[in-house]
């Protein structure tokens, strides 16, 4: 059952073999995040062109990354870096990150959704870190509504739905190695044990290559 959706942000020259994993793993994924230089970087990276396609004749959803700032990134600039991954990479869907959680802002994504679709998107993520208002589920396929560490997810109480036309997404890093993830209220869901400011430079433990 495709039940993960990973943001794994390194180089596939630098972490080959964790590229590979992640490609064994395709069955069970239901995107990967692809971050070249927090967003497609200023040009067309050969090593991450690969691995994008390689992904989706595994058939795994190639989501690009782009931040949001909370809804105050000039809308040209998120849009540059969607029509850039699409372009470069052949996404088929959009990470757009700390994405705002107040019904104020819903505008801003309304016209950001738009502009994905326009492009070719066909899987849109918005991470909120935190549960949002129930309006951004009509412009979304997945709501993130948690990302942070596993001391505070272990005692976070179960997600609400937010209807059957939206997938509810956890991320939670700095989860130890025997540690079973007991997913709370969640439809996908990414743990890691990477922890400080780089959590996504590490892969769940269960995809995790032999050494």
């Amino acid at each position: 059952m495709s039940t993960l959706l990973v943001p794994y942000y390194e180089h596939p020259d630098v972490r080959p073999a964790e590229w590979e994993a992640l490609l064994a793993a395709a069955p069970r994924l239901y995107g990967v995040v692809l971050n070249p230089a927090s967003g497609p970087g200023e040009r067309p990276d050969p090593a991450f062109a690969q691995v994008a396609a390689r992904l989706r004749e595994a058939g795994v959803r190639v989501l690009g990354y782009a931040d949001t700032a909370y809804g105050d990134r000039p809308h040209a600039d998120v849009v540059r870096d969607l029509t850039r991954h699409h372009a470069w990479y052949g996404t088929d869907g959009v990470f757009l990150d700390q994405a705002a959680s107040a019904p104020q802002a819903l505008p801003y994504y309304r016209r950001l959704a738009s502009a994905a679709w326009t492009s070719g998107c066909t899987a849109l993520v918005l991470n909120h870190g935190t549960p949002p208002d129930p309006s951004y589920a009509r412009i979304a396929d997945v709501l993130v509504t948690f990302e942070g560490p596993w001391e505070t997810y272990r005692t976070l109480p179960p997600t609400p739905s937010y209807g059957s036309g939206v997938r509810v997404c956890h991320l939670v890093y700095g989860v130890p190695a025997e540690t079973g993830l007991r997913v709370r209220g969640a439809d996908l869901h990414c743990a890691v044990p990477g922890a400080g400011d780089h959590p996504w430079g590490t892969l769940p433990h269960t995809l995790e290559p032999a050494r």
